[in-house]
């Protein structure tokens, strides 16, 4: 008897954004591991190189370095994948801390750009150029901050993300017709390199880590591991969903 894999991705083509680094490499070693044939991108070359060469097969999968926030290396990067799409992770993105006091327009703008405004025209591009094939998989890494819960100083970064989710919701319903999903990831607090270097005190992350039931922080390969059940056709009645990975977070 053939053996049943549903969470199987072989011969899946798929994109994942913010490759070089935390939930979005884990995402490509894990879905590489799990037969999906990929293509990374995000704005560090060498760094792309350093995810491919710790997936399965390297030689299967190819990266295409870009600036998401430049309309111009956006349509490079489509031009680039060349087969149709099975899957799209959004996993690039940045996080910043400021108090309503000491927003800017500025600072504003490059958040929302980077979070909001390149995963969703990225997205309308890959439809646009038909690069997504019919039951295909979009998933966005949004946050439970903004959706669920919020913290002081984290209002711009909260907004973003809130907007993502909104969007998708949206476009799930969109989507819908052609056996396109559309999913979300929160995530809470995961251990990536944009978390260690986020100027936190040891105290204050000591202090934060109690609201976590399960007691500890996330790992970036447990979202990604979310991220193929969505991916996968165990996943295919599954669209406009919003899948939390939090410890516990929001239980309280």
């Amino acid at each position: 008897m053939e053996e049943y894999h549903p969470f199987s991705l072989s011969g899946k083509r798929l994109l994942i954004t913010g490759a070089s680094s935390g939930i979005g490499r884990a995402s490509a070693i894990a879905c590489s591991r799990m037969g999906a044939i990929l293509t990374l991108t995000g704005r560090h070359e060498a760094r792309l190189k350093e995810t491919l060469e710790q997936t399965e097969e390297p030689a299967r999968h190819q990266i295409l370095a870009a600036e998401l926030t430049d309309e111009a290396q956006l349509k490079k990067l489509t031009d680039g994948i060349a087969e149709p799409l099975d899957g799209v992770v959004h996993c690039a993105g940045i996080s910043m801390a400021r108090p309503v006091k000491f927003l800017t327009g500025e600072l504003m703008d490059q958040m929302m750009n980077t979070n909001y405004k390149a995963p969703v025209l990225l997205t309308q591009q890959l439809l646009k150029n038909r690069k997504v094939n019919r039951g295909a998989s979009i998933i966005f890494i949004s946050s439970v901050l903004g959706v669920f819960v919020s913290e002081p100083a984290t209002g711009m970064y909260s907004g973003t993300k809130a907007a993502l989710t909104g969007m998708a919701k949206a476009m799930a319903l969109e989507l819908a017709p052609r056996g396109i999903r559309v999913n979300c990831i929160c995530p809470g607090v995961i251990k990536t390199e944009l978390f260690e270097n986020s100027g936190i005190s040891q105290e204050q992350l000591d202090e934060n880590l109690k609201r976590y039931p399960l007691g500890r922080y996330g790992r970036p390969e447990e979202v990604a591991q979310a991220a193929i059940y969505l991916l996968s056709d165990a996943s295919t009645w599954i669209t406009g969903t919003i899948l939390k990975i939090d410890g516990g977070l929001t239980l309280l």
